[in-house]
């Protein structure tokens, strides 16, 4: 398989674990949880695809020098 797939397989939990340390509910308003939670899978997604290819890019840019 690619290696990418195993990066996101590593990278999503850990995306996930260090934003439940944020207090997201405090930035929306009240009754408003379901955005919250949409908000909370996109900007877990979105920094999940970041660092993946951060990382990926940085082997592939390591291994050729």
């Amino acid at each position: 398989m690619d290696a990418k797939f195993f990066l996101y397989i590593f990278v999503i939990p850990l995306i996930l674990w260090s934003i439940e340390s944020v207090n997201i509910n405090q930035i929306f308003k009240k009754n408003r949880v379901i955005q919250a939670r949409v908000f909370y899978l996109m900007l877990a997604l979105s920094l999940s695809y970041l660092v993946t290819n951060f990382v990926y890019d940085f082997f592939l840019a390591t291994k050729f020098v």
